[in-house]
């Protein structure tokens, strides 16, 4: 890449802190790392921290788990950790890689690779390599590509990882058609890359992605989901989400993302959904009080994915997307669904995106007490996260209008938090359960208990907290009319 003079210099400066970066968190670790190397030169075997670790040390954010490569193979590399390591465990072993436990820090240690594809596989065909800088090659992007040789600190950094962290980009080690030809994940990681640390694509990669975008239907559904949560827990999501539209990645496993991108007819009746959603991504992690929550930013990533299927056009020239959280809530489940997403997680994101609409009408003053009980009732758990969304979701450029709907639902907050206060919403229950119930009405357990107990529950859903012979009362008229009781 051809830069100037004064963007050259600007490097140089970056060049300087990040290796007072590396100097500093290296030291830190050093004590275990040097004594690990150690031993494994007394084997007669080489090792390296590699690959994020030198990545991570470099900017300054090494954490404590730290990556190792060698030549020793995993049965030679046990034995040098036996007696030394306080744990040992051998779940990537399929991979070459033995984990180990030492002083708090997490080490994985993985026999030089040579892996491959054959282009028609989902899985990487492991077989070990003989030397460090083929390693490194096979390594996904320049800035993975680097190592640092223990004990004696010994630099690698053949193909210009210190350069590319300097100036911010991802960059291949190789070209990237054989990077992603082996590995078709690497175009989907390198998106997240540019979501977790900010950085630009060169335009080598992002051309490769966009002509190769196809082969990622050749990885598991699961691989996939793993690299996109990283990508949307990221410092910048956004950055990410874009890459993906924009190469043609997300069509591959995410088309609701790109099919946001409606047409916006010349009279501008509705806004850009697109953009929307992006913006309502954005205001969801400003919201955010204790770390990434994937769950808040997939919820306002796909609210409003039921839009394209229910775009209408009145004939006054309105657009309208009716019941558009509905088929949003389904085809959100069909689509985390594919991806093989646990269950609980994806039960909590559909139900924030079948929820997000609800407030809407709230400051015309239609809202009940009964109202607040049953909206707070059916987010349950939910609740903090769909105030999140709620506020999020309000995204109108017009001040008047974005005034009123923050003042509007800061009045619902506020009218929840007294309804929870004088009666406990966390927890609605009918003002009988199921054994007063089967004594009053003289039946066995069974499904009249049921229908019974659904009915004292809408009645306190409507009309708050019922003393106990009220609550009697209206069990025995609600028994009497369904013929249970003479």
């Amino acid at each position: 890449m051809s830069e100037s003079p004064a963007a050259s210099a600007a490097d140089r400066r970056e060049l300087t802190a990040v290796q007072r970066n590396a100097v500093t968190e290296l030291l830190r670790v050093s004590p275990v790392a040097d004594e690990l190397g150690r031993r494994f030169a007394a084997a007669g075997h080489e090792l390296h921290l590699v690959g994020g670790s030198v990545r991570d040390a470099l900017l300054g954010r090494l954490g404590n788990d730290l990556d190792f490569c060698t030549d020793a193979e995993p049965d030679e590399t046990l034995r040098v950790l036996k007696g030394w390591a306080e744990a040992t465990w051998e779940t990537g072993r399929e991979f070459g890689t033995i984990g180990a436990q030492r002083r708090g820090l997490l080490l994985e240690i993985t026999t030089f690779r040579a892996e491959s594809y054959d282009g028609v596989s989902r899985n990487p065909v492991v077989a070990y390599g003989t030397n460090l800088m083929d390693d490194l090659r096979r390594r996904d992007f320049t800035i993975n590509a680097m190592a640092v040789s223990l004990p004696d600190h010994r630099f690698t950094d053949p193909y210009g990882g210190v350069d590319d962290l300097a100036a911010k980009v991802i960059r291949t080690p190789g070209t990237p058609q054989e990077s992603f030809g082996d590995d078709p994940l690497r175009m989907l990681r390198a998106a997240r890359f540019a979501a977790q640390l900010r950085f630009a694509l060169h335009p080598q990669v992002r051309a490769a992605m966009v002509q190769m975008a196809a082969d990622l239907d050749r990885i598991t559904a699961e691989r996939i989901r793993d690299e996109f949560t990283k990508l949307l827990c990221g410092a910048d999501p956004i950055r990410g989400l874009r890459l993906l539209v924009e190469t043609g990645l997300a069509d591959r496993f995410l088309p609701e993302l790109s099919g946001l991108k409606l047409e916006i007819d010349e009279h501008a009746q509705h806004k850009d959904v697109y953009e929307h959603t992006l913006t309502v991504v954005s205001n969801a992690i400003s919201l955010e009080s204790d770390g990434a929550d994937f769950v808040l930013r997939m919820a306002a990533l796909m609210h409003d994915v039921g839009k394209p299927a229910t775009k209408a056009v009145t004939p006054d020239g309105r657009v309208s997307f009716h019941h558009h959280e509905v088929v949003g809530a389904r085809l959100t489940k069909q689509r985390m669904k594919a991806l093989r997403y646990p269950k609980d997680v994806m039960t909590q994101v559909v139900g924030l995106v079948g929820l997000h609409l609800r407030f809407y009408g709230y400051g015309r003053g239609e809202w009940t007490d009964s109202a607040v009980r049953r909206y707070v009732t059916d987010a349950g758990d939910l609740l903090s996260r769909l105030h999140k969304l709620t506020r999020s979701d309000c995204t109108t450029r017009n001040r008047r209008k974005a005034a009123q709907l923050a003042a509007d639902y800061g009045a619902l907050e506020e009218r929840i938090a007294r309804l929870q206060a004088e009666e406990d919403l966390a927890r609605v229950r009918p003002d009988l359960d199921g054994n007063a119930i089967m004594e009053l009405l003289g039946v066995p357990p069974g499904p009249i208990v049921g229908r019974a107990w659904r009915h004292l529950k809408e009645l306190r859903l409507e009309h708050g907290p019922l003393d106990r012979d009220a609550a009697e009362a209206a069990l025995l008229r609600w028994a009497r009319a369904e013929g249970i009781v003479d």
